[in-house]
């Protein structure tokens, strides 16, 4: 059973026959949590840096923004038994889409922000495919931990 995560969203999962995939990941980066000991994991699929850029959005889709996004998808696996020792963190996507000149460079700024975020709580990441200017899939198998990458033109692997 395979649950799709859209953009500016997250889901957490503690079934064994539950898959998490989200889809188009440009300048948006997908973060996924995995507790292998709990057995639960999440993906979380943010779109923009700050919440202060439109705080009345993310007081409705915190999920759209790494400072508010990153902080509920911890939360939320905590609370089906992940602790945050035991968390495996991967991400992908922030790529330069319909962006060729870097004018906005969102997908840097995402990335920055996420990093920051991570430094500022002792985070590390286990594996990371970001940047370039490729779209990306991610699925999170919650049985095994299993994070494949599809990226556009090239296949799958597994990050």
């Amino acid at each position: 059973m395979a649950t799709v995560i859209g953009v500016a969203d997250m889901a957490v999962s503690n079934k064994p026959e539950e898959s998490l995939v989200t889809y188009s990941l440009g300048s948006c980066i997908a973060v996924i949590t995995f507790d292998p000991v709990a057995r639960v994991g999440g993906i979380l699929h943010f779109m923009l840096p700050e919440a202060s850029m439109d705080v009345e959005k993310a007081r409705k889709k915190p999920a759209m923004f790494a400072d508010s996004g990153i902080p509920a998808l911890f939360k939320q696996t905590y609370q089906l038994g992940a602790t945050k020792k035991n968390t495996i963190v991967k991400v992908a996507g922030g790529s330069q889409i319909m962006d060729e000149n870097g004018v906005f460079n969102i997908g840097k700024r995402n990335y920055l922000a996420m990093r920051k975020i991570f430094w500022k709580n002792n985070v590390l990441i286990a594996a990371e495919h970001v940047g370039g200017s490729v779209n990306r899939t991610v699925r999170l198998e919650i049985a095994t931990g299993r994070v494949v990458l599809k990226v556009s033109g090239f296949g799958e692997v597994e990050l």
